[in-house]
Parts: structure tokens; C-alpha cells; sequence
């Protein structure tokens, strides 16, 4: 059986380093080439790619490979919303409705607000899943009074920042907030001098970094403006870190009270935020141990088998 898995994108595919959709793709022809199955990945259509008949073309978020290279199935496999706008400016329309093309979600919430336009052959639900680095992390249950926001989008964070300066702060000059994946130049600065109230921008940094904060943390604050899936709280949970949330979009669908402090405003993040500031070692193991073994139904060896079976069986996949 030989499959292609296709991904748009121009960064070299043997760096270090890339991208979540970019290791979502590598992981998982490793883990379907575990399972027999022929793989080929690649971001680049050459001529050894579209003389080829292909059993599967597994295209991340881009259907119009599906005009240039031939297949039995075509499988378009969705992390972000598929907007009228967007399939019309990025020419995807024509190919979604011309070939008969499976649809893979990663959450019920991005099937649910994916235009019914698409005349998908048949609508899927995977979920995302770990990469290697985030399975069976060594535990830390003596935490630092850290928390953390690692969301790389900055809907929210200038009223967290708020938070913190005038309530967090003053009230707790112990505790510290560590930001990744945004520079300080995409929020409104106003002169102010974040680390005189514990507040430290990081940037992007490798994962090995990221779990090294994720382990010795508190909490994470993922609010859960328009997440399709937020592969970030999984990988918290992974190092048992908990998350601060308005349980949004398809974060509603991965926090739970056993992993998360779900609130409807910022007065609600404050009071968990002290909650979780106070709580006791027996309570924090507990809490922890809760993160890790929900987090176990997304290592990957537990989501495979649902890939392999749309890979496998004929159009009546259930």
C-alpha cells in the first residue's frame, strides 16, 4: 500500500525544530510505516510524486494536490477552520467539491463549524496527538511558582498581563509568568517594565525547553480563544500541568475538572490562579497524576489505529 502524506510548506522536513503540524506529519508516517504501511512524505510535488497512482494522499489543510497526483483515497486532514474566504482566496474550493475526499478533523468542534458547502465524502474525528518528546516525561511534583502561557496567538494576554500587574502581583510577589511564543512587540507595551512585576517574555523556544517550564510550573493559562484542538494543553498535561481556561472552543473538549480550572472571566482565572498558588502536596500529586494519565489517550500509539483503519478499509469506514 503505498501512501503519500503531503504537507505544504517550504521548511526543510529534516530540521530540528519544526513546526506542530510539521511533527504531526513526520510522527505519523514513522508510526503507519511501524504498521506496514508504505510511506512517503513530502512538501515538494516532483515528478517521482505525480507519475506514481497513490493507494492514499493523506494533504495537510491543502486539497489541491488532489488535481495533480492521482489516488484511490484522498484524505484532506483539517487542524484549522476551512473558511468559504479561505478556500476561495487559496483556490481550494474546486478541488474539495470536484474529488471525493475524506475529511479528517482533529476535534468535533472544527467539524462542526466547517461549512456543510464541502461536500466531504465522508466527515472523520482523529484527534492530534503527543509527539515522542511529550510521552512518559519524568514527573516533578515539587513545583516552582511559575505559571505559564504558551498559546501562540495573543488574544487574552493583554488583559492577563493586566491581571497580574494589578491583582496577581501585589498580592504575590512570589509568583512569576512566563510567556512563550509571542515576542513582546505583538502586545501593547506602554512603557512598561514587565519584569518589575515578575512577567517574562521567552519567545519561541525548542520543546525541550518547554517541558522543562511545563514540569516545574503551576499551571498553564490556555483560555481557549479559537482553538481547533490546542495540542499545547495535551502537552501540559503530558508534565502534569493543569490548565486555567474559559474552556472555549475545542478546549471544552480536552479540559475536564480532574485536569482544569475553568472560569468565565478574568476575576475566575485570578481566584484559581491563588487556588492553585495554596494547594496542599497531597492535593498537587493528585492534581498532577489526573493531567498525566488523561493526557496517555493521546500518545500516539493509542490514535494510530483509527488512521490505520481509514487507510485500510474501503468507503463504508465507520
Amino acid at each position: 500500500m503505498k501512501t503519500l502524506i503531503y504537507i505544504n510548506t517550504k521548511l526543510n522536513l529534516n530540521k530540528k525544530n519544526l513546526g506542530g503540524i510539521e511533527s504531526l506529519n513526520l510522527y505519523l508516517k514513522k508510526e503507519l510505516t511501524k504498521k506496514k504501511i508504505n510511506c512517503v512524505i513530502s512538501n515538494k510535488i516532483t515528478k517521482n510524486i505525480s507519475h506514481k497512482n497513490w493507494d492514499n494522499i493523506i494533504s495537510s489543510n491543502d486539497s489541491r494536490i488532489f488535481e495533480k497526483v492521482k489516488s484511490k483515497k484522498k484524505i484532506l486532514w483539517l487542524h484549522n477552520k476551512l473558511q468559504i474566504e479561505k478556500a476561495f482566496r487559496k483556490k481550494q474550493l474546486i478541488p474539495i467539491i470536484k474529488n471525493q475526499i475524506y475529511s479528517v478533523f482533529n476535534s468535533r468542534y472544527l467539524l462542526e463549524n466547517t461549512s456543510s458547502i464541502y461536500f466531504f465524502k465522508q466527515r472523520l474525528i482523529i484527534p492530534n496527538f503527543l509527539t515522542k518528546e511529550f510521552e512518559n516525561v519524568k514527573i516533578n511534583y515539587r513545583r516552582k511558582p511559575y505559571f505559564v502561557w504558551s498559546v501562540q496567538r495573543e488574544k487574552g494576554l493583554n488583559d492577563l498581563i493586566n491581571l497580574w500587574i494589578k491583582k496577581v502581583y501585589p498580592n504575590n510577589k512570589s509568583l512569576k509568568l512566563f510567556i512563550f511564543g509571542i515576542n513582546i512587540n505583538k502586545i501593547q507595551t506602554f512603557k512598561i517594565n514587565y519584569k518589575r512585576y515578575n512577567i517574562f517574555f521567552k519567545g519561541r523556544v525548542n520543546k525541550s525547553i518547554l517541558i522543562k517550564y511545563y514540569k516545574n510550573s503551576l499551571g498553564m493559562i490556555c483560555l481557549g480563544y479559537d482553538e481547533t484542538f490546542c495540542l499545547n494543553a495535551i502537552e501540559s498535561y503530558a508534565c502534569g500541568l493543569p490548565i486555567l481556561t474559559f474552556g472555549l472552543t475545542a478546549v471544552s473538549e480536552i479540559s475536564t475538572k480532574k485536569n482544569s480550572f475553568r472560569g468565565s472571566n478574568f476575576n475566575h482565572i485570578y481566584k484559581h490562579i491563588v487556588f492553585l498558588s495554596e494547594m496542599n502536596d497531597k492535593s498537587r500529586k493528585k492534581l498532577i497524576d489526573n493531567c498525566v494519565n488523561y493526557s496517555k489517550k493521546y500518545y500516539i500509539k493509542n490514535v494510530i489505529g483509527k488512521w490505520v483503519k481509514l487507510l485500510k478499509v474501503s468507503s463504508n469506514v465507520k
